[in-house]
């Protein structure tokens, strides 16, 4: 005998897929826009109102510019499934919320805990770098090679933790670049930063309310640093408020502003003349025939005065610790840039705010 189902039944291939589709259906007659770059995120603007939501599997995480309009969602959310209030917000995918009047503060002290007694690095010594600032990796092709298994789920488990510690950035992007085969030398890197992790386990980010300062990004590169294929290391952050709200350290990576049209004006801040007279340059003459059409993309953004792009000098350069291994004075300057520090001493959850999570059935 077929059976033919009228709905997908919990547990089947069909019924993530399934249910993302219903749940996008509904959100969407609640008027809420889904995001073209993150599916899982959706938006509702009324005027200057403001509701964001989260998806989850089936867990929303729910804010919005008033409580009024949180509460209005829910009720609307109520009558088309069973839903159970969580509350709000303390802890999501491993990432602790602290919720104060002054803003929001985000740690994952017991993710990077778990991550150094699973690896066995809960009694090591700590360091006060993630990498030696005369460290210069590469395939090291006549090197031992270790257990590829183990050192990927450790990168792994560490690039989540960047979620909320940009200064693992850099050295935790080198140490990706080796995960198809990794030698000694990476692993004895890779201890390098859980013996750094070790030291700073209840280090995260702060969020605080102000005033709107627009969006503010600071981009910088270290050229041919790359030991087997002498490519460059850029990084870049931006600000909101004066507080990082994106970050990334990558080889070749450029500053991605495709979305720069929704903002009213956009600042990028280099340490880079040249590239600034570049931007400002309309000439595409012999010298920068050289330059893929692509990188164009940011002086056509400056001619439309749609992003600004400043200089700053390499001192006050924040991207800096995203670029390069630095020393340990010049690392713990940059790591107060970022906005990272010692939350070790906030120990309980105080629940105030307006960000909540809910539970649908």
């Amino acid at each position: 005998m077929v059976y033919k189902l009228n709905k997908a039944l919990y547990g089947l291939r069909q019924a993530p897929r399934a249910w993302n589709h219903k749940l996008n259906q509904i959100l969407k007659e609640l008027n809420f826009v889904r995001c073209a770059k993150e599916p899982a995120l959706y938006r509702r603007q009324d005027k200057e109102q403001l509701l964001i939501v989260a998806v989850y599997v089936d867990d929303l995480l729910v804010t919005g510019s008033s409580l009024s309009l949180v509460q209005e969602f829910k009720q609307g959310m109520s009558s088309k499934f069973e839903m159970s209030d969580l509350g709000r917000l303390t802890y999501y995918l491993g990432i602790e919320v602290l919720q104060e009047d002054s803003g929001i503060t985000l740690k994952q002290s017991r993710y990077a805990e778990k991550i150094l007694e699973e690896t066995g690095m809960s009694d090591c010594n700590a360091v006060q770098v993630p990498m030696d600032s005369g460290s210069k990796l590469s395939k090291a092709i006549d090197d031992q090679s270790i257990d590829e298994s183990e050192y990927r789920r450790n990168i792994g488990c560490l690039r989540y933790l960047i979620h909320t510690r940009p200064d693992l950035s850099f050295a935790v992007g080198i140490l990706s670049r080796y995960m198809h085969n990794p030698k000694r030398s990476h692993g004895v890197a890779l201890k390098h930063v859980l013996r750094y992790l070790q030291g700073t386990s209840g280090y995260g980010l702060t969020f605080k309310k102000g005033s709107s300062s627009g969006l503010v990004g600071y981009c910088d590169s270290s050229l041919n640093i790359d030991e087997d294929d002498g490519k460059s290391t850029s990084g870049h952050i931006f600000y909101l408020n004066n507080c990082p709200i994106t970050w990334c350290s990558q080889k070749q990576e450029t500053v991605a502003l495709s979305s720069c049209e929704e903002l009213k004006r956009v600042t990028v801040r280099i340490d880079n003349k040249s590239a600034i007279a570049l931007t400002k340059n309309p000439v595409f003459h012999g010298r920068s025939k050289h330059i893929h059409r692509k990188f164009h993309f940011v002086r056509e953004c400056v001619e439309n005065e749609l992003v600004e792009v400043e200089y700053v000098p390499g001192i006050e350069q924040k991207a800096d610790i995203l670029t390069k291994a630095l020393g340990r004075i010049k690392f713990k300057e940059q790591r107060s840039f970022i906005g990272v520090q010692d939350l070790s001493e906030q120990d309980g959850l105080k629940l105030t705010g307006d960000n909540v999570s809910v539970s649908l059935k």
